[in-house]
Formats: C-alpha cells, sequence, structure tokens
C-alpha cells in the first residue's frame, strides 16, 4: 500500500471516530468529559497530520517525519486516554469531584487553567457511562491510540523495501 494512501486511511479512521464520538453525544445524550474533549483533539491532531500527509504525498524522508507526527499526537492522545482509564479504575471514594462542564469552563476561565483542569479530570472523567465488548469509550480510544502510534512508529523506522512502501 503506498503512503498516500496509508495517511488517507488513517484520516478516515479519525474522521469517522470523530462522527462516532458526535453521535454518541447528540444521538445518545452523552455527555463528553473534560478528557473526552482532549482525546477529541488528539483524533483530530492525528488527522490532520494524517491529512496534510495525505495531500503532500511524501517520499521516504517526508514520510518518515509524518509518521514520527503521528506518533508523537497519538502517544499524546493516548496519555490522556490512559489518564481517564486510570480514574476509572479508582475507587468510587478515591476519584476526584466532579467538576463544571467544558462548555461553562471555557466561558469563565483562561485557556490554559480550561487545560489543566482537563488534564487532572474531574468525576466525570471515571464514570464509565457506556462499554462496547468490555471496554469504555477511553478503552476504545486507547486501543487507536496504541494502533496509529505502532504506525506512525513503524513509518518513522521502516527498512524493509522502501520502494513497496513508499513509491508513488
Amino acid at each position: 500500500m503506498k503512503v498516500r494512501a496509508i495517511f488517507a486511511l488513517v484520516f478516515v479512521v479519525c474522521a469517522g471516530l470523530l462522527g462516532v464520538a458526535f453521535y454518541m453525544e447528540y444521538v445518545m445524550g452523552l455527555e463528553p468529559c473534560p478528557l473526552c474533549w482532549l482525546q477529541r483533539f488528539g483524533f483530530m491532531g492525528v488527522g490532520l497530520v494524517s491529512l496534510l500527509a495525505a495531500l503532500h504525498g511524501p517520499r521516504e524522508l517526508g514520510a518518515r517525519v509524518y509518521g514520527l507526527l503521528l506518533a508523537i499526537t497519538a502517544g499524546a492522545g493516548l496519555g490522556v486516554a490512559g489518564r481517564q482509564l486510570w480514574l476509572q479504575s479508582l475507587p468510587a471514594d478515591q476519584a476526584p469531584a466532579c467538576g463544571p462542564s467544558v462548555d461553562y469552563m471555557l466561558e469563565v476561565l483562561p485557556l490554559g487553567e480550561v487545560l489543566m483542569t482537563a488534564l487532572k479530570g474531574t468525576g466525570d472523567c471515571a464514570a464509565v457511562v457506556w462499554r462496547f465488548l468490555g471496554l469504555s469509550i477511553p478503552g476504545w480510544s486507547a486501543v487507536f491510540f496504541v494502533l496509529l502510534v505502532i504506525l506512525g512508529l513503524a513509518m518513522l523506522f521502516h527498512r524493509g523495501n522502501t520502494k513497496s512502501w513508499f513509491s508513488d
């Protein structure tokens, strides 16, 4: 598969995941917590890097750079998903207190403070409101982020037949 097609596929997957997130919010009525918002931004970042790479159609060095950017962006999203999974694993009496919604925080707090509060997580982040095949929403996010990190690192360190992966 050509590198341009790989990045285009990653973009489509990220767009699909964001579509599922908005479906869960607006159709199923699940209110996203601050960490959920940050995970969305992680998928947006990976999608943007992938879209730029797909449009650019890089050769070997460029594909490695985009692979690194993909791995870094997905790694940040994985860290956020991991934080939320850790919060969800806490006993109820150790979970943080519920906080204000992201919309409210954006209205009354500076952006830096919103980000710091969001990264800490709230009691809303510790609640498991939906599961599929035993995994919660951040669990599924973590699975996709891990796969994206692996893909990015594979592109960065690929040493095999470069003509097969990096050719037009």
